[in-house]
């Protein structure tokens, strides 16, 4: 054995003992596309710490590539839903969200997420079944001896092999449905008069009317819009635990929630001990550029550069849409860089430059970058933040209308809507966002925010994580409202006591009343007569 490699194995064991946590072994239930990005990157940490790290990876997953040299280790299972099938399911409902339907309209809006969150809620259930139900897998992962469950709730199932194997869980999440799930879930509480709900489109600061619309979208989401198939979640948890049990009741074990927001982002609102934000946790100082970007990005002079992204879900934009951006960009005084994907449009200009794949946290680190046009996919607004660059939000699903308002009403961002946006909307909000300075000193506050932590997220997300493996859990942090049912956390059942003692007393104190009335005031009246 090399002297090399004999030192790396004596510093991962320096760091078992040294480090803040001992060495453990680490189960993953992961999601598909930026979800994954965020999560490789506390794995990844946690391997440097000497951690054994094991990611459990559908034979239908998208991104989420097993063959890397990064020390995590992948057991595969096959899956029903075949890598195509998965990736034309994702296709056919981003066209739908895209094109179909707006995200101000919500009579349009919520019909077709309600549809999307059951289809998916489908393929995640048989994942699921296909690693419960697999009697070989789960045998070598009880022999295995995790001591932690890291999960993304968006998919259910990590939950449900935490229960099965008898260890804590941490979960890790941001957006869509996150709402619902920090709410029912985690007991999180989120009063409707000053926490604006998912897809909302408001602010902190409502008017009258607006607080109206923020409590029913509240109770929309409450009582109507549905967070799983529940029903038949909890039919499948119960038949595998043989016992009954609920979806978002197991759910409610969860040791540690690891929300990838922070306070530069959200609105002030209430946490429970047992919630962290670590959002910004995958953004870095920027490095050096490829030469051939760099060039083009110097070739800018004092106007500086426009970096434009969709993030790496979308490539399919029509001619029209794709050409009403281009003719944008070309009338730009500032050099542009767009990560496209598709036929070069005819009406690009020349200050414009096509890439399919672009180092976003570098470029948006560049002193030359004026300004980010993105959809508000909270990396990517997390990385604008942090380098501190105005943005031009052209939100398209999930939770990036919340991140694009949030970021307008502090400031930071103009809003733009996909569907109807022309050239000159676009040119103009440019324009707003890099010759108004006050967009540029509201994102700068809200950059020495983020930078000014005692601890960095990415360390915070390590420390919950290694916490709750220490301790074999973090019960100590759970709210007892778990175990209440809903008419005992409202205090229904007090207040339905306190109402009865003051009925039966107020009956006891007017029947006394009386019965003095007959005997003393009636009595003398006969007396009398």
């Amino acid at each position: 054995m090399s002297v090399k490699r004999i030192s790396i194995l004596l510093l991962l064991q320096l760091s078992c003992y040294f480090g803040s946590g001992s060495c453990g072994k680490v189960l993953v239930w992961p999601v598909e596309y930026s979800h994954w990005m965020n999560m490789k990157i506390i794995l990844d940490a946690l391997v440097q710490r000497g951690h054994e790290v094991t990611v459990l990876r559908s034979s239908a997953s998208i991104v989420i590539n097993a063959n890397n040299e990064s020390g995590i280790k992948f057991e595969t299972f096959p899956t029903s839903p075949t890598k195509d099938e998965m990736e034309t399911f994702a296709m056919y409902w981003i066209n739908q969200l895209l094109y179909k339907v707006s995200l101000d309209r919500y009579w349009e809006h919520f019909p077709v997420m309600e549809n999307f969150i059951l289809k998916l809620s489908d393929i995640d259930e048989n994942i699921c079944k296909d690693v419960v139900l697999n009697k070989k897998l789960m045998a070598k992962l009880q022999e295995s001896r995790f001591d932690v469950v890291l999960a993304d709730p968006v998919s259910p199932g990590g939950e449900l092999l935490a229960e099965l194997l008898k260890i804590p869980l941490v979960y890790s999440l941001r957006g869509f449905p996150g709402y619902i799930l920090q709410k029912h879930g985690g007991g999180l509480l989120l009063p409707p008069s000053y926490v604006p709900v998912m897809m909302s489109g408001l602010s902190s600061q409502m008017t009258f009317m607006e607080r109206v619309q923020n409590l029913l979208c509240m109770l929309y989401f409450d009582f109507w819009f549905p967070k799983f198939n529940e029903k038949r979640w909890d039919q499948f948890y119960s038949e595998v635990l043989g016992r009954p049990i609920k979806l978002l009741e197991l759910m409610g074990k969860a040791d540690m929630w690891l929300i990838r927001s922070y306070w530069d982002l959200e609105f002030p609102r209430p946490l429970l001990p047992n919630f962290d934000f670590v959002g910004g946790l995958h953004c870095k100082p920027a490095k050096p550029l490829p030469k051939e970007m760099e060039d083009f990005v110097q070739s800018s002079g004092e106007e500086g550069v426009v970096v434009f992204s969709l993030g790496s879900m979308i490539s399919n934009l029509t001619e029209e849409r794709v050409n009403v951006i281009a003719s944008a960009l070309a009338q730009l005084p500032q050099k542009a860089i767009w990560r496209f994907k598709g036929k070069k449009p005819g009406m690009l200009g020349s200050n414009t430059r096509l890439y399919k794949w672009i180092p976003q946290n570098d470029l948006l680190g560049h002193p030359k970058t004026k300004a980010f046009i993105t959809h508000g996919g909270a990396n990517g607004v997390f990385e604008a933040i942090y380098h501190g660059v105005p943005m031009v939000g052209i939100p398209l699903f999930g939770d990036q209308l919340d991140n694009i308002v949030y970021m307008k009403a502090k400031g930071a961002a103009v809003k733009l809507d996909w569907k109807t946006m022309s050239s000159a909307d676009l040119l103009n909000a440019l324009k707003t966002v890099i010759n108004d300075p006050s967009y540029k000193e509201h994102v700068m506050t809200l950059s020495r925010i983020h930078h000014d932590q005692p601890m960095k997220p990415l360390d915070r997300a390590v420390f919950w994580t290694e916490y709750v493996m220490r301790h074999k859990g973090a019960k100590h942090l759970r709210v007892a409202a778990h175990d209440l049912t809903w008419f005992q956390y409202h205090s229904l059942d007090v207040i339905g006591f306190l109402l009865a003692c003051v009925t039966i007393t107020t009956y006891l104190v007017m029947k006394c009343c009386l019965l003095v009335y007959q005997n003393v005031v009636i009595g003398k009246k006969k007396k009398g007569d």
